[in-house]
């Protein structure tokens, strides 16, 4: 949470100079230590749902240790459900029209699979379309991943993602174009962050439409991005979400769809993300896998037993201190009303006051 300047220490005055947060008085007279309400539009297919929730819960929970978080998920018609997945929803998820009857202060939406070469074409298209417009007028902030920061990106500014030759995907470096923004403030200026898509929109499409870029790679492209007002749009290309074990999930997947002759080819190693001595026992496997696909026999165990102490996690605390600064960040500024996005006296069109 931010200090707060209760005499004229010249520190309070340098710190803030610095980019640092600091609360006049005043402010914090007018702030109570509440509950936060954060809505998770989880859109990932079945065998993605649960994990996905617990990346963005355990993200969540591990900000601020003062505010208290509330998280509601909830999901959109034309996303196809199997049995398993539909009971969770029925059981555990929230129908729209309470969240919007009840309030948020945040909203995350998160990826999706797609089966369609546009995303307008997509079923779910017009359902995500309402719950954005719906959010845009009432929540304070909305964060955006992958798949999500496609498809908002489309419908507020008209940028199509381009298909790119070969999948994006594994760790990769990343470095700060703009080290003053409060939703950067205090994290590392070179950090990683997991990728994993076939499409990108690129910075220079985004800086053309006024989006403020923050966080970019050499061999990724743009990670982070901010709408024009600076805040309210949160955008991710990357995955500061995942687990450690997410890409070798992913990449298991892959194996086990070249067994069943799914894909032709057999899947590359995620960039950065395998050590020498996960790539030798890994390229040991391949040789069974051909091995089995080729004559028809049952395939030997994925030995992922023998990988994970090998696995390592570089992008969590990052991961951490942009959602904290970002929950932060809201808790300053929304209305203690959860159906109001913002406390009196704030701009919605510079929410910030940059």
């Amino acid at each position: 949470m931010p200090l707060v300047a209760h005499t004229d220490l010249p520190t309070f005055q340098r710190l803030q100079e610095e980019g640092e947060v600091i609360l006049d008085q005043d402010r914090a007279v007018n702030q109570d230590i509440r509950e936060m309400h954060i809505g998770l539009l989880n859109m990932m297919p079945d065998a993605a749902l649960e994990a996905t929730e617990r990346q963005f819960f355990r993200l969540v929970g591990a900000c601020n240790q003062i505010a208290q978080f509330h998280i509601h998920p909830f999901t959109i018609k034309g996303l196809q459900r199997g049995p398993k997945a539909q009971a969770h929803i029925a059981r555990y998820y929230e129908p729209f029209e309470k969240i919007k009857q009840d309030g948020l202060d945040a909203l995350i939406i998160s990826g999706a699979n797609v089966t369609h070469a546009q995303l307008p074409e997509e079923d779910f298209w017009q359902p995500l379309t309402e719950v954005f417009s719906w959010a845009k007028e009432n929540v304070t902030s909305v964060l955006c991943s992958c798949l999500a920061t496609h498809a908002v990106i489309q419908y507020c500014y008209g940028i199509e993602r381009t298909r790119i030759p070969a999948k994006r995907w594994g760790v990769f470096a990343h470095k700060l174009t703009d080290r003053t923004h409060p939703l950067v403030a205090e994290i590392n200026t070179r950090f990683d962050v997991p990728h994993s898509r076939f499409n990108e929109i690129f910075q220079s499409d985004m800086e053309r439409h006024g989006l403020k870029v923050l966080a970019v790679s050499k061999e990724a492209g743009t990670h982070l991005a901010v709408s024009p007002d600076g805040f309210r749009i949160v955008f991710f290309q990357g995955h500061p979400e995942y687990d450690d074990i997410s890409l070798l999930k992913e990449y298991k997947r892959e194996v086990m769809r070249f067994y069943t002759t799914e894909r032709q080819d057999y899947p590359p190693f995620p960039e950065n993300y395998f050590s020498a001595e996960v790539q030798e026992i890994l390229t040991g496997y391949k040789q069974e896998v051909i091995s089995a696909r080729q004559t028809g026999r049952e395939l030997a165990a994925f030995p992922e037993s023998l990988i994970l102490e090998y696995i390592d996690n570089t992008w969590r605390d990052t991961a951490k201190a942009v959602f904290n600064n970002w929950l932060g960040k809201i808790y300053q500024l929304t209305n203690q009303d959860r159906r109001l996005p913002f406390m009196p006296g704030i701009d919605p069109n510079n929410p910030l006051g940059l």
